[in-house]
């Protein structure tokens, strides 16, 4: 007979271990070994079988048991040190408020994420973006920084992946209980669960409750639209991560967006928590949350204009997305339906909503409204996330910026890290705790600083080799484990699968790859060509094993067909022990991964690995990197520490032929230079070399992935400036700034460059000419404006390269046209083809860029000497 619903009947827990709870509910557990082995104490074979959750943990215990645990003065010494290491950890100065002893920094962050991949018994992500998010409120939370996370709540959250007997992937989507998971509903003072409300039209409403996870010293509030007062169309707004049609994406940001910024205010009126001066928006998904702050600041009597510069200069957006389609982009019809009269925000008008999203741009689409472009219209501050993924955004989104070379668009980068702490294996963290103590390496791994990673140096190598080892061989059982599931999930019966016993070796050189599957990380490549794989596989004197693992999107049938061409080549027998596909790939099964491998392989088309973590965890523990120069590889690639995969970007129109040459010269990196390092043995009979490069790894990687880093960078580049901008932009700024540009659009059609001379002088290095420029400014004043000379290398079109720029200064004017006279020196810097042209922007106090009003002029091509070009 089945039940007609579920729920957990928790223990009620002796006094003396009442701690336990508040360490099971606070996700600090998650990365930190002296909680986690608290809960194992507890009862070691039911931690086994709960996968490592206090909260399931705690719900299997029998009484009896508890009973004794709360006489046991050993255990009740050891629940006593963990949760007053955890109440430190609450309560103490970090890093941040060692950087705000004036009070400078944002009081507090809010940072929107679609999903957040916190620990697998939280299963609210699907790839990377989620991980990253997680791992960013992690480091947050180490370093004390004040954010607040929000997100949405998903009952199946992402689906959970088997194989079919012939290999294709099945989906299922196990529904989760919030009862069950480490969260508590936000309630109000009388204890009923605080609702919000968005409006759809038709007059009917979407309800939603908050539930909140504790991520260390960080909140997370994630918004459930399953309550009963919804109808069924509106329960299954939060049912699935990126499931469903258009309308049901749209609903989720709203809730994301503009829900999420209700429910930060009730959290903030609940709790007493500091209300956010920075916005964080973590991809478009969250874009809407902007339009929610013009509506609040409407309602204070500030019009759209003055809103909206208000908004944006306390807001920050990060895009992850190197290709237009995978950005979330609806119809202009579907959007303006869900606002104004007898919708959502219907004191602001549709149309200016609708501006901000539209890509009225060339080569945009003028009836799509684009998430991403509106996270960069309502966002002062933007970033990319790599060096190399900045200037794919500053090419990608250049249109929002017409007239501006690509270089100045005004968006940055800050490259991803990982939160070390979660992605170390406990081996390796003692391995560095018995080198340097164990306060100093929670400090390497959560803070950084290279003092403390360069004493990877001194370990000797016979303690980095049996690491190594011990690493492999557990990567080995676990594989082994998971590949006898999977095969039982496909059909197989016990006689069949006596094979599995021999699969890996842990004395053999073994390679990970493991991501997600859309056509662009080639999840295939390596069977370009089947029967050289299958001769590195199968070499006599130093074989190769791969453990692969990766989801597809449910809707991608070609994704699917990829998993299942790998699946059907790691099935044959002549190989089946040299190379595995594990299905469903998560963060437990990557904890294993990660360090058991002593490779791991990434070969995405490049530029289009926005950043790509998965080799950052990798590294943290030892593992050397075999990589196309994309993302963050890109950036740090040095011989000591990895390969770098030769790519044929020459032939990027001929997709077949570029797969052809780059698996080739993986094949060739594999054969002639990784394989023969990893098996080369030195005096000692140790791979002295490779050794080497685990070392480099360690000491060199080791500071630069880390999340702490990234967090750090965020605080200093973004956030801080965002918070002093935020504090600039009072109501009375906020109307002035609004003013300034309309009057400074208004007028810009009549500002031109007139006339452009140089004094004679001699083209020679250091050398410097004198320039005499008239502009002419219409209504403006020279206030408004700072005219400019722009030069540098110039190339056979006379495009100007590595442009350096020089302010000239008014020197006389208005005259009886108008115009102004402008003069400045011009220093020839540097040897070769070099040219200079003049150019004209506006300019404010309270412009966080030059390029930020979007407005640019340059002289026509016969005016005077603007554009002449020195030869020498």
């Amino acid at each position: 007979m089945k039940a007609i619903r579920r729920f957990t009947v928790r223990p009620v827990l002796p006094a003396p271990l009442a701690p336990l709870q508040e360490l099971a509910r606070n996700l600090r557990w998650s990365w930190h070994a002296g909680t986690r082995d608290l809960f194992e104490a507890v009862d070691p074979v039911r931690w086994a079988a709960s996968d490592g959750d206090p909260m399931r943990l705690l719900g299997s215990v029998p009484p009896s048991r508890l009973a004794a645990l709360a006489a046991d003065e050993g255990f009740l010494a050891q629940l006593g040190e963990v949760a007053g290491d955890l109440r430190g950890y609450l309560q103490d100065d970090r890093w941040y408020q060692t950087q705000d002893r004036r009070g400078e920094l944002p009081a507090a962050v809010a940072y929107f994420s679609p999903e957040f991949g916190i620990t697998a018994a939280l299963p609210q992500y699907s790839g990377g973006l989620g991980i990253l998010a997680g791992d960013h409120l992690k480091a947050a939370s180490d370093l004390g920084a004040p954010l607040i996370g929000v997100g949405l709540l998903y009952r199946h959250g992402y689906f959970r992946q088997s194989l079919s007997r012939d290999g294709w992937q099945q989906e299922t989507y196990p529904v989760t209980d919030p009862n069950e998971l480490p969260l508590s509903l936000l309630c109000e003072a009388d204890g009923t669960p605080a609702h919000l409300s968005i409006a759809l039209p038709g007059g009917r409403r979407l309800l939603a409750r908050v539930w909140q996870a504790q991520v260390g010293r960080v909140p997370l509030l994630l918004l459930d639209s399953d309550v009963e007062e919804n109808d069924a169309h509106e329960r299954e707004v939060t049912d699935r991560l990126y499931g469903g049609g258009s309308e049901h994406r749209l609903l989720q940001e709203m809730l994301l967006g503009i829900g999420g910024v209700r429910a930060v205010r009730t959290y903030c009126r609940l709790t007493g928590h500091p209300a956010p001066e920075v916005f964080h928006t973590n991809e478009g998904h969250a874009g809407l949350l902007g339009v929610e702050r013009i509506a609040e600041l409407g309602a204070e009597g500030l019009d759209f204009d003055a809103a909206l510069e208000a908004v944006r200069a306390g807001t920050v957006f990060t895009t992850h997305t190197p290709v237009p389609a995978g950005i979330d982009r609806f119809d202009r019809e579907l959007v303006a339906r869900h606002f104004g009269d007898g919708a959502e925000l219907p004191a602001l008008d549709v149309e200016r909503i609708l501006g901000l999203g539209m890509e009225t741009y060339p080569g945009g689409d003028p009836n799509v409204f684009n998430m991403a472009v509106m996270g960069l219209r309502l966002a002062q501050r933007a970033n990319g996330v790599s060096t190399l993924h900045g200037s794919v955004s500053r090419e990608m989104f250049s249109g929002l910026w017409p007239g501006f070379d690509a270089e100045e668009v005004p968006i940055t980068s800050v490259t991803n890290g990982v939160h070390a702490p979660t992605w170390v294996a406990p081996e390796v963290f003692r391995l560095g705790a018995r080198q340097i103590g164990e306060r100093r390496t929670e400090d390497a791994l959560s803070v950084g600083g290279s003092d403390r990673w360069d004493a990877v140096g001194d370990i000797p190598d016979q303690d980095i080799w049996e690491l190594r080892r011990d690493l492999r061989g557990q990567l080995v059982d676990e594989v082994r484990r998971r590949l006898t599931a999977s095969w039982r999930q496909r059909g197989a019966g016990a006689a069949e699968l006596g094979w599995i016993d021999g699969v890996l070796d842990p004395d053999v050189l073994t390679i990970g790859f493991a991501r997600r599957v859309p056509s662009y990380k080639r999840l295939t490549l390596m069977l370009r060509d089947p029967d050289r794989l299958m001769r590195l596989l199968l070499d006599e004197d130093r074989p190769v094993q791969i453990v692969v693992a990766g989801k597809a999107h449910p809707a991608d049938d070609g994704g699917k067909r990829l998993v299942q061409e790998l699946v059907r080549f790691t099935d044959d027998p002549r190989v089946r022990h040299r190379i595995v596909f594990l299905p469903d790939y998560g963060m437990a099964m990557a904890r294993k991964l990660y360090p058991g491998c002593d490779i791991w392989l990434n070969n995405p088309l490049r530029p289009l690995e926005a950043c790509g973590t998965s080799g950052m965890k990798a590294a943290l523990n030892g593992c050397l990197n075999l990589s196309v120069l994309d993302g963050w590889w890109d950036e740090w690639f040095e011989p000591d520490f990895g390969w770098a995969i030769p790519t044929a970007d020459g032939t990027a129109t001929d997709e077949h032929r570029r797969d052809d040459l780059e698996a080739a010269a993986l094949y060739d990196l594999l054969e002639r230079r990784v394989a023969p390092r990893f098996y080369e043995r030195g005096p000692e009979g140790l791979p002295d070399r490779w050794i080497e490069m685990v070392r480099q790894t360690l000491t060199h990687l080791g500071p630069k992935v880390l999340a702490g880093r990234m967090v750090r960078e965020y605080v200093e580049k973004l956030y801080a400036p965002a918070a002093r901008a935020d504090r600039a932009l009072t109501p009375d700024a906020a109307q002035e700034l609004a003013a300034w540009k309309t009057r400074v659009r208004t007028a810009w059609p009549r500002v031109a460059v007139d006339h452009v001379e140089a004094s004679t002088a001699t083209a020679e290095l250091g050398a410097t000419l004198s320039l005499h420029v008239r502009v002419a400014l219409g209504d403006l004043a020279p206030d408004d404006v700072e005219v400019q000379a722009v030069a540098g290398r110039v190339d056979a079109e006379d495009s100007i390269a590595e442009a350096s720029t020089v302010p000239l200064k008014p020197v006389a004017g208005p005259d009886d046209e108008g115009r102004w006279s402008y003069e400045g020196p011009l220093s020839l810097d540097r040897t070769g083809p070099y040219g200079y042209t003049v150019r004209i922007l506006p300019t404010h106090r309270l412009l966080a860029s030059a390029a930020e009003a979007g407005l640019l002029t340059v002289p026509s091509e016969t005016v005077g000497e603007g554009a002449g070009v020195l030869m020498r």
